[in-house]
């Protein structure tokens, strides 16, 4: 039983391999053309896809862009003062909200 899931995970994980190498973009793949390494994972099954995933495989960019909270992004602090301005003016008119 153990070795039919052993068989069982390894296929699915050749899949992967091939479906990943398959989807990745050529101007992301890394030291080989795209080609070759779709010919490295099928030839050598589970090492072709551990050398694509440690050589091959695009590298995930983990800078994710910083988002301000409101009271440090200046377009709110620029809206806010200008809302401010007016509201002062409309008192300074006699009108009021």
């Amino acid at each position: 039983m153990i070795r039919v899931f052993a068989i069982i995970v390894a296929v699915a994980v050749y899949i992967w391999f091939v479906i990943d190498v398959s989807q990745t973009q050529k101007s992301g793949v890394r030291n080989l053309p795209k080609g070759v390494w779709l010919l490295v994972v099928v030839v050598l099954p589970i090492l072709g896809g551990l050398i694509w995933m440690l050589t091959g495989r695009p590298k995930n960019p983990r800078k994710r862009k910083k988002s301000n909270a409101p009271d440090d992004d200046p377009k709110f602090l620029a809206k806010l003062a200008e809302d401010e301005w007016r509201r002062k003016m409309r008192e300074r008119r006699g009108e009021t909200e």
